[in-house]
């Protein structure tokens, strides 16, 4: 995926990403920490690897998958990104 460095929303998420993880590394390391809040931030971490797993795959399909498409129907393709979001 050598287009991945031109996509700064990519780069953002991940970004996010680690400052998500290093956020749970000072709370586990703090001794007044709160297993719910370290649970919580891990559950954000979740959901944000979700996203950004949801981005890679929509930039795959665009930039490998359908590149070379003649015709990308957009609405079926919203659709599937929708599903593949929902159960991914």
């Amino acid at each position: 995926m050598s287009h991945l460095h031109e996509d700064k929303k990519i780069l953002n998420r991940v970004k996010r990403l680690q400052g998500q993880v290093n956020a749970i590394e000072l709370s586990i390391t703090h001794p007044d920490a709160s297993c719910i809040d370290v649970l919580q931030q891990v559950a954000a971490i979740k959901g944000a690897v979700n996203g950004l797993m949801n981005e890679l795959v929509e930039a795959h399909l665009r930039h490998h998958v359908l590149a070379q498409a003649e015709q990308v129907n957009e609405e079926e393709l919203a659709e599937f990104l929708k599903l593949l979001k929902r159960y991914g």
